[in-house]
């Protein structure tokens, strides 16, 4: 099943996603840097997250919240990456689940989208 959405609106969302997947990119780009500035600038024994350490605990703490920032961020550009396959494919907009259209408003609120939200709330 072929997704027929006006041209304007497939370019813009064909924008939106690759804004997105650029953006993405640029945030793992800036932590594997702040992580690699990280290992260059302090010794491995100021910076061992040793929880009976307080300053061992906060540093725990901040490596525990980057690496979700990370695993998140990675998520979504697979998500983005996925989108723009099934884009160039002739497949965007359809639900994976139901292969119903997706509605516009649902993609222009998250344009990788793969699945309706009834289906979403599904899974």
């Amino acid at each position: 099943m072929v997704r027929e959405l006006a041209p304007a609106t497939m370019q813009r969302l064909e924008r939106r996603l690759e804004d997105e997947r650029t953006r993405l990119v640029a945030i793992l780009e800036e932590i594997d840097r702040q992580r690699e500035a990280g290992r260059l600038a302090e010794s491995a024994s100021e910076h061992n997250p040793d929880p009976d350490n307080a300053d061992g605990g906060s540093i725990a703490l901040e490596m525990e919240m980057d690496v979700s920032v990370e695993e998140n961020t990675k998520l979504l550009l697979e998500k983005v990456l996925h989108a723009q396959d099934r884009m160039e494919k002739g497949l965007y907009g359809i639900c994976e689940v139901t292969e119903n259209p997706i509605p516009v408003a649902r993609l222009e609120a998250l344009p990788y989208a793969t699945t309706t939200v009834e289906a979403a709330s599904r899974r």
